[in-house]
């Protein structure tokens, strides 16, 4: 099969085109995963459909087929914890801190993604290795292992110049099978695209948010809107800020080092703030507290906990 009734279907012309329904976009996820497609053919469907934007549709049905396609067997986890960031103004990923704090809690934390072309404070991969985290209840698995096919598709950016669905539907993809998810953005609009798609593919509970440059990471300073899914319900609430400071997330002038941040030798309240209500979004998203309140208040004792064996359970 060819991508060729796919691209017809959307680029036909005017008052002919039509968006792709969930399971015609299944199908032209899986030609696309088998490595089969010819190159123009992907880029046409691709550019397409980032010209008119994406359908829930759309999304949800080719995030159905990479869900089909893991070449890795990821173990069972309780939060999926997509880590696909552009940003090249990151600094520092304090997320993954607050993913240590989740797991601290107790739960198996799955944070997969492609990071190694970040700059070199925000390189996850390092700070991951810096930490020597990635083991137990928190992991962190190249996109390159996960699925080589779905690695060339996000490259394509360099060759568009273009964003493409390709980015939406990875952070959607939940490799692990996790019950909930966590998932950043960097253009707000996205939240209830990404909210809607996971609505059609039945997920239960996720947390989305506009992030730093596209990360699941909240700025304390701002009240933050959550979109998502809460047993099966669609939701949109708003975080508010934790913090009274006016300075940048990432701010260059201000840079942190995280091994020195969790040691304590580094004392920084607003990277603190950004790690506690970080974590607790995604404690949120697992249903650990009934309120964001609450699981605010959760993270800052794990926080408080995090070299104590007191720190270490659900």
């Amino acid at each position: 099969m060819t991508l060729a009734p796919f691209v017809r279907i959307v680029a036909q012309g005017k008052g002919r085109a039509r968006s792709l329904t969930i399971d015609e976009a299944d199908d032209a996820m899986a030609v696309i995963l088998s490595g089969n497609a010819a190159p123009q053919a992907v880029g046409a469907l691709l550019m397409v459909l980032r010209l008119r934007g994406e359908t829930d549709a759309e999304i949800a049905g080719f995030t159905r087929s990479l869900r089909r396609s893991a070449l890795y067997s990821l173990p069972a986890a309780d939060l999926d914890w997509p880590c696909y960031a552009a940003g090249r103004t990151r600094g520092a990923p304090l997320f993954l801190l607050a993913a240590r704090l989740v797991s601290d809690a107790g739960y198996r934390v799955s944070m997969h993604g492609w990071n190694s072309h970040q700059g070199r404070g925000a390189d996850l991969r390092k700070a991951v290795d810096r930490l020597g985290i990635d083991g137990g209840r928190l992991t962190y698995t190249s996109l390159e292992a996960l699925n080589p096919v779905a690695f060339e598709l996000l490259g394509l950016r360099d060759i568009f110049g273009l964003r493409s669905c390709i980015n939406t539907v990875l952070r959607m993809w939940n490799p692990s099978g996790a019950s909930a998810s966590v998932q950043g953005v960097f253009h707000p609009s996205y939240r209830g695209l990404q909210s809607r798609a996971a609505a059609l593919l039945g997920d239960q509970n996720l947390c989305v948010i506009k992030g730093g440059g596209g990360e699941f990471e909240r700025n304390p300073a701002k009240d933050t809107t959550v979109f998502g899914l809460r047993a099966g319900a669609e939701l949109a609430t708003v975080a508010p800020a934790s913090i009274d400071d006016t300075r940048r997330l990432h701010d260059p002038d201000h840079p942190v080092d995280l091994v020195a941040l969790w040691a304590g030798a580094q004392r920084d309240t607003f990277a603190q703030a950004t790690v506690t209500g970080t974590a607790a979004l995604a404690l949120w998203a697992l249903g650990a507290r009934d309120t964001v309140s609450e699981c605010d208040a959760l993270a800052l004792t794990l926080w408080d906990q995090r070299h104590t064996s007191e720190g270490k359970t659900a």
